[in-house]
């Protein structure tokens, strides 16, 4: 019956931990909102915003002409000045939607002294500086279930808004939509999630043709397991309590089962053509969101391409 009592009480406590957690994400949006907008501003003035070729209005470049082209490409104005044949080249300006779910559930909460932020502030910060990128750049950002697609210059307050009015309990994985082919989906999430639940996830996210990428937000202490003697574990978002006698002996098991999770999804992202690659909050922020970045601008060029060659066919 002791023991009966003690799992009672423990799981009330980590059912009152959630919520407190949950609670103080409207204490701290503010804090984050503003770290978001630092971030966001120290990428962008590494950039160059969004100028690259595609069929927009206006100019970007002159560039050679390729033997095999249609000849209406020339500009023969600019041809005329030497012995080369040019092509005008114009900006691309067809937005896009790019969909970010930062995962909100009770497990994100989490956070050991090695870590910058917990991941949920982590995930947060990254999604709202990468819509601060992406709308500076001409994109739409939404939110799946929550925000629709906006290119408005406050996205980050939008998106902080939607979710102080969100009495949902998110689940960790985006919820079930169609996205447009052309559309870029950002997972950001721990992703503990049973790997059937993920495989799904993905497979319906990416049926209509969209690409995506899914970035695995972790601390430190649940890349290295760094316990040892009788620790008790409490699932957060269960409330369910695990009891080990001596922690540092299920530490090679548990590095072993986090690395074939983690294959499992890599195979799984690959086999679909998206990216995949996780983040310790450890690290900077920073460095997450220009992977982003970079990583999207690759995705959007190989996008254009095959816009190209359909009309060409």
């Amino acid at each position: 019956m002791a023991a009966d009592n003690k799992r009672l009480d423990g799981e009330i406590v980590a059912i009152r931990r959630a919520d407190g957690e949950s609670r103080s994400l409207a204490a701290s949006l503010p804090r984050l909102v503003l770290e978001a907008r630092r971030i966001a501003n120290n990428v962008i003035h590494g950039l160059h915003g969004r100028r690259r070729a595609g069929a927009g209005e206006s100019f970007w470049q002159y560039r050679r002409f390729v033997s095999g082209e249609p000849s209406q490409n020339v500009d023969w104005r600019r041809s005329a000045r030497d012995d080369h044949l040019y092509v005008r080249e114009q900006e691309w300006e067809a937005a896009h939607t790019v969909w970010i779910w930062p995962d909100r559930s009770p497990s994100m909460a989490f956070a050991s002294k090695q870590a910058r932020d917990s991941k949920l502030e982590r995930g947060l910060i990254v999604a709202f500086a990468l819509a601060e990128l992406l709308v500076a750049g001409g994109e739409r950002v939404g939110i799946p279930g929550l925000m629709s697609p906006t290119a408005s210059r406050s996205v980050i307050d939008k998106m902080a808004q939607a979710m102080l009015h969100d009495d949902v309990t998110r689940a960790s994985l985006p919820p079930s939509f169609v996205p447009s082919a052309l559309s870029e989906i950002v997972v950001l999430s721990d992703l503990w999630s049973p790997m059937s639940e993920i495989r799904a996830t993905l497979a319906g996210l990416s049926a209509s043709g969209a690409h995506g990428t899914v970035i695995q937000i972790v601390d430190p202490a649940e890349e290295t397991f760094p316990y040892s003697g009788r620790v008790e574990f409490v699932e957060p978002e269960a409330g369910t309590m695990i009891t080990a006698g001596r922690a540092e002996s299920w530490a090679g098991d548990y590095v072993a089962r986090v690395a074939l999770h983690r294959d499992e999804i890599r195979a799984e992202t690959n086999r679909l053509d998206w990216l995949f690659s996780t983040h310790t909050t450890s690290r900077s922020a920073a460095e997450l969101l220009l992977f982003l970045h970079n990583g999207m601008t690759v995705s959007k060029a190989s996008v254009r391409s095959t816009v190209k060659v359909g009309l060409g066919a």
